[in-house]
């Protein structure tokens, strides 16, 4: 007998399972709780249900999926901090975005790059010379 959730007891679920909860998945858990729930069976299906790629590989590739599709840093970082979590490194992830650059271009690359510089606490060289200072290039 399967018992049907509430949309409180979806959410927890849902960041116990996962590790994160959009902004979008609370909003909808109480606006539009059916929407949200059929959605979540296909991310489910897709993404989250072990089938042949296992959830590291999967987790690189929702990182660079976010990065090509410009999503929000937040979102992400969201994505990274669980790819950590599973045990990949700073360098496989951000091997992994850098597959953006060629395909998606160096602004979508930037906000993943950046993103993952920020939850990792990669920091850079500063030029010894003097130079105009050219910003992130990041998208917000």
């Amino acid at each position: 007998m399967t018992t049907v959730q509430e949309p409180q007891e979806y959410i927890d679920d849902m960041a116990r399972k996962r590790g994160y909860v959009l902004d979008y998945h609370k909003v909808m858990a109480k606006q539009d709780f059916d929407v949200l729930r059929a959605a979540n069976g296909l991310v489910g299906a897709a993404y989250l249900d072990q089938r042949t790629l296992d959830r590291k590989t999967k987790e690189l590739i929702f990182i660079v999926s976010l990065t090509v599709m410009r999503a929000s840093k937040g979102h992400i970082q969201s994505h990274i901090k669980v790819a950590l979590s599973l045990g990949l490194t700073p360098q496989e992830i951000l091997e992994a975005i850098e597959i953006s650059l060629p395909e998606a271009g160096i602004v979508a690359f930037q906000t993943g790059f950046e993103a993952w510089r920020e939850v990792v606490g990669a920091d850079g060289l500063e030029p010894t010379v003097e130079v105009f200072q050219g910003g992130s290039g990041g998208g917000a």
